[in-house]
């Protein structure tokens, strides 16, 4: 289902739900079962797997992998560049990917180039900045280890 105030112009699987107010844009790839909640933004170079949850206010950039069964909470922040520059025409890429099962809090920010492993959890208002191994939880400013989760 496409709400009909989205502006969608990729090809999504009839059984996922983008709601108003979402742009998604056409190179964009998104997988079966999604849900991409209100005010999202997803641009070309974009994958998302099956199963996945997006919550309100998340913009997703080129470079993002989101694999299956993700939950990314509302307004979480990406990025893929290190050094932004107003109308830098030499920026570089940096892709990141979330992996398979990962979940992330509200509100938290995910630098770019960094992996969040399988199963991973980011705790509310977090801030990543490196890398997250599996079955972790990692929280604060910056982001660090917590613990190991039961998955």
């Amino acid at each position: 289902m496409i709400h009909k105030l989205a502006d969608c112009q990729a090809n999504i699987p009839q059984n996922t739900n983008i709601w108003q107010f979402c742009v998604v844009l056409p190179e964009a790839k998104i997988g079966e079962n999604c849900n991409i909640c209100s005010h999202c933004f997803i641009e070309n170079e974009v994958i998302i797997g099956n199963n996945v949850t997006i919550k309100c206010g998340v913009q997703i950039w080129d470079g993002i992998t989101i694999e299956d069964n993700v939950q990314i909470g509302a307004n979480v922040s990406f990025t893929n560049d290190k050094y932004p520059r107003a109308k830098n025409l030499d920026w570089v890429l940096e892709k990141t990917t979330i992996k398979r099962g990962a979940s992330i809090g509200a509100g938290s920010t995910i630098g770019c180039g960094i992996t969040i492993g399988e199963n991973a959890m980011i705790g509310m208002g977090s801030v990543v900045t490196h890398d997250v191994p599996s079955g972790e939880l990692w929280f604060g400013n910056p982001a660090k280890f917590i613990r190991k989760i039961n998955i």
